[in-house]
């Protein structure tokens, strides 16, 4: 697919969307990929552990994903 054929798909599927959080969260992770430049560790992972750190990162802004501090506290007391 041409650079010109996908910015093309990307402007009808962020059209098609209509659910604002969604439209949002992908705003988020367009504008932090854009203003990051390729770092050396981040060059040096596979396209497979890119998707998977940038999966992650997304899944990590869901609140439904986290868990609360104290929870962790209390789970790993011992250690702290």
């Amino acid at each position: 697919m041409s650079t010109v054929e996908i910015r093309n798909n990307l402007h009808h599927l962020i059209d098609s969307i209509s659910n604002e959080g969604l439209l949002m969260k992908f705003y988020a992770i367009m504008s932090r990929m854009n203003e990051r430049a390729d770092g050396e560790l981040w060059g040096r992972l596979t396209p497979a552990e890119q998707e998977e750190l940038i999966r992650a990162d997304i899944e990590s802004n869901d609140p439904a994903n986290l868990i609360a501090h104290t929870e962790i506290q209390k789970k790993h007391k011992k250690w702290l």
